[in-house]
């Protein structure tokens, strides 16, 4: 099987469900990049929590005049998953047929037997790279709502999803991406460490960090071991300041967070930037009659005047 087997109308999106994806909101990113953007030339394009990857694909294919690409996220699963897709997607297309053809195959109690056997190897077996990330993209979609989410110790302890025939192994997608990271540079650690990854020109860097909770830090929900908290926030902000001072051209996204005092949470923090709200799907609730739009905000370091906002989802 080659790349050339697949259907080159195949759109490179995300391969792994993730939570606070940008698949829906990706017209009005889009609206909201500077007025000269592809006026620029040899963009330098920066993810520093790249997640799923919704922007990413988006920016890659529709802006032909971004020259470099550059992606980090700390979680180092998903990282390797990236990386596998790069750089052997023929391997992963193998490893996730096996999980595929013998998932379909079981009986629904026997599929969430099978599906917490690959959850104990993932957390519990020292797997090797290509296997760790092929148990992640299976867990991954054969979980509850495809949530990535760690206990204390860094265990995945996402419940079974109960999903008869998910798509474990999406050929298609897989190697759609292959062809559209072939130029990515792809980074694993923390988010401040792309500030060595800035270019001599226009650089643009996009952030869609850990959403402070809309009711304060008190209501914070921990995806990870790694907590994200206000002192994070705080910290993310000086780190904006740094790329604003380097002449850097940002986009962050959040949730319209408040205070106790009901004042705007980031317009406080990110004061002297420039504030849009949107109002977003959240898809994290299974239920789809229970999943509600929240509003979220929009930081650019840059304003656009005459680029209004798209119509509200």
């Amino acid at each position: 099987m080659t790349k050339n087997d697949h259907k080159k109308t195949v759109i490179a999106k995300p391969f792994v469900k993730w939570a606070g994806g940008k698949g829906n909101l990706l017209n009005i990113l889009e609206s909201q990049l500077p007025d000269d953007f592809d006026l620029q030339k040899n963009v330098t394009y920066i993810e520093p929590f790249v997640g799923g990857g919704a922007m990413l694909f988006h920016m890659l294919k529709t802006h032909k005049n971004i020259g470099r690409v550059v992606i980090n996220d700390i979680n180092k699963d998903l990282i390797r998953c990236y990386l596998l897709v790069k750089e052997n997607p023929q391997k992963l297309i193998e490893l996730l047929t096996f999980f595929e053809q013998k998932y379909y195959q079981l009986s629904e109690v026997a599929k969430k037997t099978y599906f917490y056997e690959v959850r104990n190897e993932y957390n519990n077996m020292d797997l090797d790279d290509d296997h760790r990330a092929a148990h992640l993209i299976f867990l991954n979609q054969t979980c509850f709502n495809g949530l990535y989410r760690e206990n204390a110790n860094g265990g995945f302890n996402v419940p079974f999803g109960c999903y008869k025939t998910p798509k474990i192994c999406n050929i298609d997608v897989i190697m759609a991406d292959h062809e559209a990271l072939t130029n990515v540079e792809i980074c694993c650690g923390d988010y401040k460490s792309v500030f060595q990854q800035l270019s001599i020109g226009y650089n643009f860097i996009y952030f869609d960090p850990p959403y402070r909770p809309l009711l304060g830090s008190g209501n914070f929900k921990q995806y990870s071991k790694s907590d994200f908290g206000d002192g994070e926030q705080v910290e993310l902000k000086r780190f904006c300041d740094k790329l604003t001072a380097r002449n850097c051209k940002l986009m962050l996204s959040n949730s319209d967070s408040i205070n106790e005092d009901g004042t705007s949470y980031f317009e406080n923090l990110y004061n002297g930037y420039f504030f849009n709200k949107v109002l977003a799907p959240r898809f994290i609730n299974a239920y789809a009659e229970k999943r509600e739009k929240q509003i979220e905000i929009l930081i650019t370091n840059y304003d656009n005047p005459n680029k209004p906002l798209p119509l509200i989802l």
